[in-house]
């Protein structure tokens, strides 16, 4: 492992993004399969997590544009602002998974949903 910083494009998505390993798992999971579309509950099966969370974790993302919903299914929406970080993110997590994590982890969960009290959606 390198003894370089975690990038600081991955730590801006992880802060402003990522709520959940689960979340960042499936954001590069589907970024590896951006051609195919996965519901939650297939998502949830090969990534050992419960469906619950990655209906929850799924939805997140879709909300924040890193993916394109199709009724129950999911699928990488491929945006050149966004794709350099997502790579830069799957190759930081192969390198820094435990500091990642605990980044994370350590993020105060209130605050992110106080934030999306502000957001303006499509209703």
């Amino acid at each position: 492992m390198s003894k370089a910083p975690i990038p600081e494009e991955v730590l801006d998505l992880i802060v402003r993004h990522i709520d959940s390993v689960a979340q960042l798992e499936a954001l590069l999971f589907l970024h590896a399969r951006s051609s195919e579309q996965w519901d939650a509950a297939s998502v949830a099966k090969r990534l050992y997590a419960p469906t619950s969370d990655m209906a929850v974790a799924l939805a997140g993302l879709a909300d924040d544009g890193f993916l394109v919903r199709d009724g129950g299914r999911y699928r990488y929406a491929r945006r050149s602002d966004r794709d350099a970080a997502v790579e830069a993110l799957a190759e930081a997590y192969a390198h820094y998974l435990i500091p990642i994590t605990n980044l994370i982890h350590a993020k105060p969960r209130h605050i992110r949903s106080f934030s999306d009290a502000f957001k303006f959606r499509k209703d």
